[in-house]
């Protein structure tokens, strides 16, 4: 992880002011301590922040210029191997090969085409001399951020938003759709921020600037259609164990100490105990794992699935009691990383995981986030066996979650996938629509959620938005449980969460590093067939045959998943009463036009008098909008105030 940030005045001839881009690189600096650069030529200009974690990093200075070439990258490529040999680059060192070595010899050989190529998390950007072509790139997930503006055809980027508004030209106006979208969970919308005039570059795309204009394109999407046919069950699970290993080892190059997350279930269990068999094998030292716990929430604290891991040996554990934490702890200084309100509401237990991992020197830390997204639980098999009319499996299928969850009735759960999955679809919509008017139900609509202004929504025509953003590309032909998973896997809220936990992260001069987001783990994932992930009521269960030898039988075959809304619930009512009460009573100004006032004040004495009941999310949702609407504005007000000294 490292900082990136340039500026190109593609409409003109006009020279790069060298002094804004050093006050972006300077606006970074937390992203990369060990070394910063400016290259500045023209119309076009490039600066870097290093961050040291491979051992080809400390190599490598940034901005690079090779011949026609320049490059500033914030990337760590994990197909070296593959590359080096493809690229005939086998004559060189490959210790001392960069990452930004490889990144520049493919682009040489197949162009703009040279993301395809590439695994791994990356942003960068490449200045082609002679095409006078500005070509930026991002990872498929966008684990590594990258934000735009082109205000007055300059094209301006950063690895953070703070970093453009070094620009005095780029305003602060607010974009008033992604508060909308913000205020009804709608995360569709992967290209635009909470500024009107700043976008992000979607995650598997690539950008070209020139003096034409910009040209986006997506080079890469998951297939839905490859069908994976093995023997057996057994055989899935090892081609399973076979890529996620490849893709832990991957991430465990690094020239400092690394650590990990372990909360207990199967995603980081499985990538701890992985890490530390490859580590010995590697003769390299332990793996630090840092676990949260809840001593003031026992009904939270995963403890017992936490120390069955550690039981195995071969760890250095730290532990951070999370229940003596604030969802609102350092909330300034979360603010000013975050950029934008953050809907992630455990953000505050990574905080003190980092916290910890930074005291002893870590700088490189795995976590097991996107693991259900990509593994998939399996749920969706039922509604295959539903939608082709297989009721004897179906009845079977739904006989074993029953028997682990007795409270679930096996006849209403077995005809609402009948009649969801099998049966409705085949009925023509105007007898459904009949059927409805019928009954008296109400035609299905988007409906807003009561927090939202009216006004506003329809000042903004925030519901056409919605039906526009949610209604997803789908595969015809594909078994639901195959379109499912593959719309979790181009979900909008992916690449926010990762650059949330990118930019947190970064605070503390760490490297998050996700083995679940590896390309070749996403492929295998989507292609394995559903009746492989769903058995006797127990999800994911090729992971857990691939991890039955390397996981404790306790975490392999757990049958729940931690619950940790109890602990956040008591933070805010016990730790943040006050705050809460400040800010969603009392200083509404900042938020009033955007929020129905009256309902959010009933949503918020409904939490008072019963915090485990479903307000909390609206309730939260309102909060991080206000304290960074607030925060916002500060910022704002500082920067027109120093602007106007200047001026006098």
């Amino acid at each position: 992880m490292s900082a990136i940030a340039g500026i190109y005045n593609y409409g003109s001839d006009r020279p790069v002011d060298c002094a804004h881009l050093s006050g972006m690189i300077d606006t970074l600096a937390h992203r990369g301590g060990d070394g910063h650069g400016i290259w500045c030529e023209g119309a076009i200009g490039l600066g870097h922040r290093m961050l040291w974690t491979t051992p080809e990093s400390l190599l490598e200075q940034l901005p690079m210029t090779r011949g026609r070439l320049t490059i500033t990258a914030d990337a760590r490529i994990d197909n070296r191997e593959e590359l080096i040999e493809t690229l005939d680059l086998r004559h060189y060192p490959a210790e001392k090969l960069t990452d930004s070595d490889l990144i520049l010899a493919a682009y040489q050989r197949w162009g703009e085409a040279c993301p395809e190529k590439l695994l791994g998390d990356f942003a960068f950007a490449i200045w082609d001399a002679q095409q006078q072509t500005l070509f930026c790139a991002r990872d498929i997930f966008g684990v590594r951020p990258f934000y735009y503006c082109t205000v007055g055809r300059v094209f301006r980027f950063a690895s953070e938003i703070k970093a453009l508004f070094c620009c005095p030209e780029v305003p602060r106006q607010l974009n008033e759709a992604k508060i909308g979208e913000y205020l009804e969970v709608c995360l569709a919308d992967k290209c635009n921020t909470f500024y009107q005039h700043i976008w992000r570059l979607p995650p598997a795309h690539s950008l070209t600037v020139k003096a034409a204009g910009l040209q986006l394109r997506t080079y890469w999407t998951p297939d839905p259609r490859t069908d994976l046919r093995l023997k057996s069950p057994q055989d899935y699970a090892d081609a399973f164990l076979e890529v996620f290993t490849e893709a832990v080892r991957c991430r465990l190059r690094s020239a400092f100490p690394l650590g990990s997350t372990l909360s207990g279930g199967l995603d980081s269990s499985s990538i701890v105990c992985l890490a530390r068999l490859l580590l010995a094998q590697q003769q390299s030292p332990p793996l630090k794992t840092f676990s949260a716990i809840f001593d003031a929430t026992p009904e939270c604290d995963e403890r017992p699935f936490i120390n069955a891991v550690l039981r195995q040996g071969g760890l250095e554990p730290t532990f951070v009691d999370a229940s003596a934490l604030s969802p609102l702890t350092e909330l300034e200084r979360v603010l000013w990383h975050q950029d934008e309100p953050f809907c992630t509401p455990n953000l505050y237990i990574h905080w003190g995981l980092y916290t910890a991992a930074q005291q002893q020197g870590v700088r490189v830390f795995l976590d097991g986030y996107l693991g259900d997204n990509v593994v998939y639980h399996g749920w969706s098999y039922r509604e295959d066996l539903a939608h082709s009319l297989r009721w004897i499996k179906l009845a079977q299928v739904i006989q074993g979650t029953v028997q682990r969850s007795p409270h679930v009735s096996f006849w209403s759960l077995f005809w609402d996938y009948a009649w969801n999955g099998g049966i409705r679809p085949r009925i023509p919509e105007p007898v459904l629509r009949f059927r409805r008017w019928l009954l008296g139900y109400p035609e299905p609509t988007r409906r807003l959620r009561a927090t939202t202004n009216p006004e506003f929504a329809q000042r903004i025509g925030l519901c056409d938005r919605l039906q526009a953003l949610e209604k997803q590309s789908t595969f015809p032909g594909l078994r639901p449980s195959r379109q499912k998973h593959y719309l979790n896997l181009v979900s909008g809220d992916i690449p926010i969460g990762l650059e949330v936990a990118n930019k947190a992260s970064a605070a503390f001069g760490i490297e998050s590093r996700f083995p679940f987001t590896d390309r070749r783990v996403v492929q295998l994932c989507l292609a394995i067939p559903s009746e492989q992930r769903l058995e006797n009521g127990l999800s994911r269960m090729f992971l857990r045959r691939a991890m039955v030898n390397l996981l404790p039988p306790e975490v392999c075959w757990r049958d729940s998943k931690g619950d940790l809304s109890s602990n956040f619930d008591r933070g805010l009512r016990e730790l943040e009463g006050d705050r809460l009460e400040q800010v969603l009573v009392k200083e509404v100004e900042q938020f009033q036009p955007y929020v129905n006032l009256p309902a959010l004040h009933r949503a918020y004495e409904a939490y008072k008098s019963r915090p485990s009941g479903g307000e909390i999310p609206s309730v939260w949702l309102v909060l991080s909008l206000a304290l960074w609407l607030n925060f916002a504005n500060h910022l704002s007000q500082n920067a027109h105030s120093d602007r106007i000294s200047r001026l006098g």
